[in-house]
């Protein structure tokens, strides 16, 4: 199949899907293996970057989507209702940072972490699809095992957990120094 076609159907089936597809899905359905799909990809990616067209290409481990640029949102909302905009609190990001960064994490695990119930931060987590339970740990009670999701990945534009912005040891000095001294205004009270 000459490059134009297998192109084609990268894209009809990305459109179509309108989720993310795995590469090694693309590359049976075109009868390729994964490493020409994913260059094929790639360069399709470049392309809609060149022609600055209103669609691209996303990468997300080991997975591709299409979806409309960033810029143009102006544009869409004039047409298509205003989607729901994820407000996140900040009880609700702290409890989503220890979840990316500690995952697969438990309830109990978080919270200790946090030095408070967690329930309603993970609740919302879960229904906006950026945590999802990963399975049980095997341990007294089997506790649910949270991780995040692709839905993460996408809102935070990362490509994969590795991308994540590493702690400095000065932030990590800086945040134990923090809830020390929340600990000892909690023991003053």
């Amino acid at each position: 199949m000459e490059i134009k076609k297998l192109e084609g159907a990268i894209e009809a089936i990305l459109f179509a899907m309108g989720d993310s597809v795995e590469v090694e899905k693309i590359a049976k359905a075109i009868g390729h293996d994964t490493e020409t799909t994913t260059k094929l990809i790639h360069n399709m990616m470049d392309k809609y970057q060149q022609e600055d067209r209103g669609i691209r290409i996303i990468e997300l481990e080991h997975a591709f989507q299409l979806c409309t640029k960033t810029e143009y949102y102006d544009y869409l909302i004039k047409v298509a209702k205003q989607p729901k905009k994820l407000v996140l609190s900040d009880v609700a990001m702290e409890t989503l940072s220890i979840i990316a960064y500690k995952q697969p994490i438990t309830k109990s695990e978080i919270e200790k972490i946090r030095g408070v119930k967690s329930d309603h931060a993970i609740n919302k987590l879960i229904e906006y699809n950026l945590v999802t339970e990963l399975g049980r740990l095997d341990a007294p009670g089997r506790p649910i095992l949270l991780g995040t999701t692709e839905e993460f990945l996408r809102n935070f534009g990362v490509q994969s957990l590795e991308e994540l912005p590493a702690l400095s040891p000065v932030q990590i000095e800086d945040f134990k120094a923090q809830a020390e001294e929340e600990v000892q205004l909690r023991l003053n009270i």
